[in-house]
């Protein structure tokens, strides 16, 4: 009548758990396309708050039977399986930048421990094991960032890194850090080649404007910097948070340029800015209904993500274009590919890959470490 409990194991159960609630608060902070010499999508890695990055291909998830993320119960989602799956990182992997092209690239990747790994895309490519753990395959590339000296000699927290961007032609890598500061790593020789300092509280966000040798960061004080990356002086700042009332005052989520280099728009709480930088002039405010995670140019036109399951297409005069539903509850990321699809990834552990003309190709889960 009241069952058998000899064989229950009380741990085991437990351990489920917590398992299915890692599984189901899993969130994916970005996405990226994998480059290759072929017009089509062939396949896009994510970073993870679990540390992890993998790395899916797109032709294996549109062959699987689909998610269909609106009439599939959650508890029925399979994980997809990942061509690789390495264990990046201590704690969450907030962004991933290829640096280079081909099979010479370096798959690089940042996070919450304050490290810059980067991988020889070949190598991960040849990996006898799908899922490997940190001490599996050796990074290529490992910076930290450094420690701040207080009282007495004591060292601070290694502080995490946010976000990166990349100037191949100099051989830079740029990373905006908890510690209110951004810096410059050498790739051949991992040190330091410059330290841009002027921010009052951490950076989200970074963008390389290589044209003119200058990166633009945003940070939780609300500003945007423009540094100069020959002297690391910062020679502009923009601040949209005049009005403290208003819809934009908040931190600096992302930043974006254009493929001229010439605008830049950036997420600020519930609202968009556009500017154009040779004329140092905002173009024009975009109010939405729910804060912005990322931002990107898709030609003249803006696409921004947030805290709702929609992609949102905007006119550079503001003007909404057109709204697309997709997977992820709250969208952490937006990748454009040459050919027009868009792979977005959020809450959830989801990633859903968008056609050029709105279908959606394949909705998976990330598997987790």
């Amino acid at each position: 009548m009241y069952g058998d409990a000899t064989g229950w194991d009380e741990e085991a159960y437990r351990d489920g758990i917590l398992k299915e609630r890692r599984f189901r608060s899993r969130t994916v902070f970005r996405t990226a396309w994998v480059p290759s010499p072929n017009p089509g999508c062939s396949a896009v890695v994510v970073s993870s708050s679990d540390g992890s990055v993998a790395s899916y291909s797109i032709p294996t998830c549109i062959s699987s039977p689909p998610l269909g993320y609106r009439s599939t119960n959650e508890q029925d989602l399979v994980p997809a399986e990942p061509d690789f799956l390495v264990s990046a990182h201590d704690g969450p992997a907030y962004d991933v930048k290829f640096y280079g092209s081909g099979e010479d690239a370096l798959l690089l990747s940042c996070g919450d421990d304050g490290h810059i790994r980067g991988w020889i895309w070949k190598e991960l490519g040849k990996l006898e094991v799908p899922v490997c753990r940190g001490d599996y395959l050796k990074p290529a590339i490992d910076l930290v960032n450094p420690q701040a000296r207080g009282p007495w000699g004591a060292l601070s927290p290694i502080p995490e890194t946010n976000a990166l961007a990349v100037d191949e032609k100099q051989g830079s890598i740029y990373a905006a850090c908890g510690d209110s500061s951004a810096y410059c790593w050498d790739v051949e020789t991992g040190k330091i080649k410059m330290v841009f300092k002027g921010h009052s509280d951490y950076l989200h966000c970074i963008a390389a404007r290589n044209s003119s040798k200058q990166i633009i960061s945003g940070s939780e004080d609300g500003s945007i910097r423009v540094w100069d990356c020959r002297s690391g002086r910062c020679i502009q700042v923009i601040d949209p948070d005049t009005n403290k009332n208003n819809v934009y005052s908040a931190y600096i989520s992302c930043v974006a340029l254009d493929a001229s280099d010439n605008w830049l728009v950036f997420g600020s709480g519930r609202g968009l800015s556009i500017w154009n930088l040779p004329a140092s002039e905002c173009i024009s405010k975009i109010s939405t209904a729910a804060p912005l995670q990322d931002v990107l140019f898709d030609d003249n036109e803006i696409l921004a993500v947030g805290a709702q399951p929609v992609i949102n297409r905007y006119a550079m005069d503001g003007a909404l274009l057109s709204q697309n539903q997709c997977a992820p509850q709250s969208v952490f990321s937006i990748s454009l590919h040459q050919s027009g699809v868009i792979a977005v990834g959020g809450y959830g552990g989801l990633v859903d890959v968008i056609s050029q003309f709105g279908s959606h190709l394949c909705t998976f889960y990330c598997k987790d470490l």
